[in-house]
């Protein structure tokens, strides 16, 4: 495994809140490692931890709904990302819904974790297994199930 993971961190409008708390509590794990976010949710993890006096590693894409989210799913689809945070606004729609399946889907097909809660995101970023050498992700196999 890498030493410095690519995290990307999206939260909707109604969860931006909890994920800078989320980000405050977690910045000196989060401080060693490269970010990856949308442009709103990036500016106000910066601003936080700017203000406990740590600069972070940050590069920050595009509003989720100007296309934030598929610039984020372009780099899962490349092998850009190695875990992500997604808190997921699920009472009210969203504009970019077709944006958000995307990312989620591209997740999925390339193994990539991806949390969309805070309980989550903490068991995931406190696994054992990132720094683990002798852990190797197994592929995904996609082969329909034959009973024998």
């Amino acid at each position: 495994m890498k030493e410095k993971l690519n995290i990307a961190l999206v939260a909707h409008d109604h969860r931006k809140a909890d994920m800078v708390d989320w980000a405050k509590y977690n910045a000196g794990y989060l401080s060693k490692h490269h970010l990856v976010c949308t442009g709103t949710t990036g500016s106000l993890i910066k601003a936080a931890m700017e203000e406990m006096g740590i600069t972070p590693d940050m590069e920050c894409m595009h509003s989720g709904p100007m296309g934030g989210d598929a610039e984020i799913a372009a780099k899962v689809v490349r092998g850009e990302i190695d875990f992500a945070v997604f808190l997921i606004d699920d009472l009210n729609p969203q504009p970019h819904e077709a944006d958000i399946q995307m990312l989620l889907r591209q997740c999925r097909l390339h193994n990539v974790p991806i949390a969309c809660n805070r309980v989550s995101a903490d068991h995931i970023l406190s696994s054992t297994l990132w720094g683990n050498p002798d852990y190797h992700p197994t592929e995904q196999s996609f082969v329909r199930f034959e009973r024998k």
